[in-house]
């Protein structure tokens, strides 16, 4: 008998969609009908490879689409409208986490899914791993005994706050946060407990992210369950990655890694005091061994995507879609009734954290109305589009203080620019969408343009990066705006050698259809929208940033290295030579400095600061600065090359890709930035006057801003360390 084929569709089309739809992939019987986004090109990202319908509307989806089951992946705030449509249209229904933001929410959607006989699913993402599954049974069977303490750990960089985006759902609200990440370990709480008691809440880390909202990046939560005393810790600075459950029994103790899906289990070895610690050892290292072998068969034979988040992911959807075919019961771990669980504990938490909550937001004395959606009472005579993002928040601000009033062209809300003076307001809208770009160039004079796409096609590069800069190129002639400014890339210059110097008078490289796909796609913009200049005398002035750093930016930047963790990483070569590194700062100067600067259209910039550090000086002033050994390895960039290579071909014929940028040396070497770069035309033409003093080159970029997330003169020394 044929296998019935279950019609599904997902409801927001974001990052999380990618890996719903992997996993759906993976799970027999399924496939993707449909794919409804408020932005139709994310929609049809997903939607176009495998033939799926697009919608911008949920409710013209249920009406139209033949799916029946829906999956619920747009942020937390608008889980709960959605679902309960989705629900009472007669279909089923999988919310990814968290399930909702209140338990009464979780009641009324259980409530509804059982009044119209569908089955409601939750993706807590980790409760199906493999590793976790052996810790269960461990329990159930009585090998770790009564449990005394269990503790739960999520300690992962945030890098957002410190870099951005800060529009974030979770940035909007410190308590988001607790609902984003922590619901990852309350849901391992709920699993393992019905009741917490004796709640406690200790804050550390508070940080002030523009839109003065103040976060708190370490989370220490304290309860208890009948005799097992609990620990749930979130740690959101830079550091390791401990992502995980350990616990404590009467019988034996365990730890689970969910960052790894590694699973140890110890007890008392049954051997005299000789042989005892030497049979526990190579227990351990049994283990260790079973463990890193199954992990290493299985991400090769899915070329990489059954780590363990993909592997979750497609276990629980793998799970729901077969109690769906059988017509039983969803598995606890998917349960409305476990996330509910969830959802209670963490409002408990809130309760006893909220008097500090709430007593650090009004320390930060937040602006109300400061900045105003689509507001026009600021008179706005700068549009600066991706202004949201490092550079281009650094520029709006420098800006505002010049005496500008700023517009902030964005596809999502406009956040983190409140200002006293109300000189930058926000716009929302579709870049994509002429009446969108024409309302916000009303009243402007000078247009700066950071968007960037980020795409795995150089179809896709065309479509939302080439077309996009075209397209604001255009709307800019149309509105016969002054100067329009654009941000290019030192990374499409060919860096590859150390024997010429990287001037505005070097050609881009001759080779970029072998270069990666990003440094190819804004050479293109600058040739597009240079062709417009010569043609049709388009006002375009052309910057390109060096490698820059400074407050605000990543710690874990990839310009400068390969990152494996904070304090981890491989140099692009063997990190001696000079890079092109600039503060943040001084690009925002020179890319005011370009507006004011008189007949300079049809010129390109490039904002490279003076030859300071090389990539080992840089590695060298965080070790000094924040006392912390940085392991940053020199590596060959052929090595790079032949592992890229080999990545390829396995994708390319092992996995189907076709739509692959074959790998070149030459490409790899570039990005060691091997060549000097002159920053003379700057200097001479815009007066540009970058930081040339190493010392305060340092202080401003490196080490006296807190790339840890922690500021460091509060940072506590050991007692020890205090009396050597």
């Amino acid at each position: 008998m044929a296998q019935t084929t279950t019609n599904v569709a997902l409801l927001g089309a974001g990052y999380i969609a990618s890996w719903h739809a992997n996993a759906l992939k993976r799970t027999p019987g399924t496939r993707i009908s449909a794919v409804c986004d408020l932005s139709q090109a994310n929609a049809q990202a997903i939607a176009d490879p495998i033939g799926a319908s697009v919608y911008t509307d949920l409710e013209e989806m249920l009406e139209k689409d033949p799916c029946t089951v829906v999956h619920v992946l747009t942020p937390p705030h608008a889980h709960f409208d959605p679902a309960q449509a989705i629900l009472k249209s007669g279909r089923h229904c999988f919310v990814e986490k968290p399930f909702c933001l209140a338990s009464d929410q979780a009641d009324t959607l259980s409530a509804v899914a059982r009044d119209h006989n569908v089955t409601l699913g939750i993706n807590h993402n980790f409760l199906m791993l493999p590793g976790y599954e052996k810790l269960r049974r461990d329990i159930e069977n009585s090998k770790i005994g009564m449990l005394d303490h269990v503790q739960l750990n999520w300690r992962l960089p945030l890098a957002p706050l410190r870099a951005g985006p800060y529009g974030l759902w979770m940035l909007r609200a410190p308590e988001n946060i607790l609902f984003e990440i922590g619901s990852h370990l309350f849901a391992f709480a709920a699993d393992l407990f019905d009741d917490l008691d004796d709640i406690s809440v200790n804050l550390r880390h508070p940080v002030t992210i523009p839109g003065d909202i103040t976060h708190f990046q370490g989370w220490s939560i304290a309860a208890r369950s009948g005799a097992t005393q609990i620990n749930i810790d979130i740690s959101l600075i830079e550091g390791h990655d401990d992502r995980s459950v350990s616990v404590r029994g009467t019988g034996a103790s365990a730890r689970f890694s969910f960052a790894e899906d590694s699973y140890h289990f110890e007890r008392t070895p049954m051997h005299d005091i000789v042989v005892g610690p030497f049979v526990q050892q190579m227990s351990n290292a049994m283990q260790a061994t079973r463990t890193g072998v199954v992990n290493a068969v299985r991400q090769a034979s899915s070329l990489n995507s059954l780590g363990p988040y993909g592997l979750s992911m497609t276990r629980g959807v793998q799970s729901f879609y077969a109690s769906l075919a059988k017509g039983t019961p969803i598995d606890r771990r998917l349960s409305p009734e476990l996330a509910k669980t969830a959802i209670e504990h963490m409002e408990d938490v809130l309760d006893k954290a909220s008097p500090a909550i709430e007593a650090a937001q009004n320390k930060t004395n937040i602006k109300e109305n400061a900045l105003s959606e689509n507001s026009e009472a600021a008179e706005p005579d700068v549009l600066v589009i991706g202004g949201t993002g490092f550079i281009g928040r650094h520029t709006c601000h420098a800006l505002a203080d010049a005496g500008h009033h700023v517009r902030v062209f964005s596809r999502g809300r406009v956040t983190g620019f409140e200002r006293e003076d109300g000189r930058i307001t926000g716009f929302t809208g579709d870049l994509k969408n002429t009446e969108d770009v024409m309302t916000a160039l009303n009243g402007i004079d000078t247009v700066y343009n950071f968007a960037r796409a980020t795409e795995t096609s150089w179809e896709r590069y065309l479509e939302n990066d080439v077309n996009v800069a075209k397209h604001i190129g255009q709307c800019c002639l149309d509105a016969g705006i002054r100067r329009l400014i654009y941000t290019g890339t030192i990374s499409s210059y060919d860096t590859s050698t150390d024997d010429i110097t990287i001037s505005e008078a070097v050609p881009f490289d001759e080779d970029l259809e072998e270069r990666d796909l990003y440094s190819r796609s804004k050479a293109k913009c600058e040739a597009e929208l240079m062709a417009m200049h010569e043609n049709d005398g388009l006002p375009l002035v052309i910057v390109r940033p060096g490698i820059v750093i400074g407050e605000g930016g990543p710690l874990q930047h990839w310009g400068i290295a390969m990152w494996r963790s904070s304090t981890a990483c491989k140099m692009w070569g063997n990190g001696r030579n000079t890079m092109p590194f600039v503060l943040v700062e001084d690009v925002a100067n020179g890319l005011v400095a370009a507006m004011n600067a008189a007949s300079i259209e049809g010129e390109a910039f490039n904002l490279v600061g003076d030859p300071l550090l090389s990539t080992r000086d840089y590695f060298s002033a965080i070790a000094t600065g924040y006392g912390v050994a940085m392991r940053a390895i020199p590596t060959p960039t052929w090595r790079y090359f032949v592992v890229d290579t080999v990545k390829y071909y396995a994708k390319r014929y092992l996995k189907g890709q076709r739509d692959l940028t074959r790998p070149t040396l030459r490409d790899w070497q570039c990005r060691a930035q091997r060549s000097p770069y002159d920053n003379t035309k700057p200097k001479q033409v815009l007066g540009w006057s970058p930081e040339a003093d190493r010392a305060a080159f340092i202080e401003r970029g490196i080490t006296g801003i807190s790339l840890f997330g922690v500021d460091k003169t509060h940072a506590e020394q050991p007692a020890f360390m205090k009396t050597q």
